[in-house]
């Protein structure tokens, strides 16, 4: 967006610290005992306004972005218009939004005193995060923390299945199962789902427009996968390596919904892969969804499962890492 319109609190001023930061003093505060049942507050070297921030992101990213100083300030109606323009849910963004009335400057900084560390402008911090982006190393994102709706999500294996509607496809190939796995867990993300993607881009943009998650999350790497990880409007539910990929729906929907991905021995020279989805319905307007999606499923899912076979043939960029932290690639 090469316009952006500052409401009035934009000028509020805030003291950003990096998160390398704040762990440091976490980590310092344990390991010194005269700060035990002290308060400290805690901040970055520099005092910035909200626009000064933006105007400095924009540099960072070398992005030509004109500011113009706007006369309305209702909060809902820039949450709202920020969750379609980025990938930050409607219900973050409020929050946020919400505190940027408020002054957020340290009154005192006493814990620099009491734990010396060299803290990052905030220039320097946003280049290191965009720098461990750029090179695949991102850990964790706060994309991976549920939506509200989701705090308490049903798995798979709590439903009865007989009360689901379930489509399946499959085909049978000479591919390795582990190829064929490697590649089932690229799909989104920059990669995209291989084929079509306009479809999976416009159902992305309808849910943003009813205010879920959308599809511009993206995913935490883009080849390893461990439970709870984020691709674009799915969740990882369970990733067994070689053998099984299940997704679970954050999409807005009149049900629950699964995606499930499934590599197994067919017989001594080739392997099965299936891709299977599951829906619950709530009521009558689950059901109508169900079957007015359904030929629509049909042809994705068929051409998904014959994309993730082709590609399985492409030579890895990457070695297998992390085999006792839970990460797959």
């Amino acid at each position: 967006m090469p316009v952006f319109f500052l409401p009035p609190w934009a000028k509020t001023k805030c003291q950003p610290i990096a998160i390398r930061n704040v762990v440091m003093y976490l980590v310092g505060v344990l390991e010194t005992p005269a700060t035990e049942g002290v308060s400290y507050d805690i901040g970055g070297p520099d005092i910035l306004s909200y626009y000064g921030m933006l105007k400095t992101f924009s540099e960072v990213l070398h992005l030509r972005r004109f500011f113009i100083p706007a006369f309305f300030s209702n909060i809902l109606v820039y949450s709202y218009l920020a969750s379609l323009l980025t990938p930050v849910p409607h219900s973050i963004i409020r929050c946020l939004l919400e505190s940027t009335v408020n002054t957020v400057v340290c009154e005192n900084n006493d814990i620099e005193s009491a734990i010396r560390i060299n803290l990052l402008s905030y220039r320097e911090a946003v280049l290191r995060a965009l720098s461990r982006e750029e090179q695949d190393r991102i850990h964790t994102r706060w994309s991976d923390a549920y939506p509200p709706a989701h705090e308490l999500a049903i798995k798979l294996t709590e439903m009865d299945q007989d009360s689901m509607y379930i489509k399946s496809t499959s085909l049978s190939t000479g591919r390795p199962p582990e190829d064929l796995f490697r590649s089932m867990c690229r799909i989104g993300g920059k990669e995209g789902w291989f084929n079509m993607n306009w479809l999976w881009k416009t159902r992305g943009i309808v849910d943003r427009v009813l205010m879920g998650v959308g599809t511009a999350r993206g995913r935490r790497h883009s080849s390893l996968l461990r439970v709870n990880d984020v691709i674009d409007f799915w969740r990882v539910e369970d990733v067994r390596l070689n053998q099984r990929l299940l997704l679970r729906a954050e999409m807005k929907l009149p049900g629950r919904a699964w995606l499930e991905f499934i590599v197994e021995a067919d017989t001594e020279e080739t392997t099965k892969l299936s891709v299977k989805a599951y829906y619950q319905p709530f009521g009558f307007w689950g059901k109508v969804y169900w079957y007015a999606c359904l030929p629509l499923h049909i042809f994705i899912f068929n051409d998904l499962i014959e994309q993730i076979e082709q590609r399985s043939s492409d030579k890895p960029a990457e070695t297998r890492e992390g085999a006792g932290s839970g990460l797959f690639s």
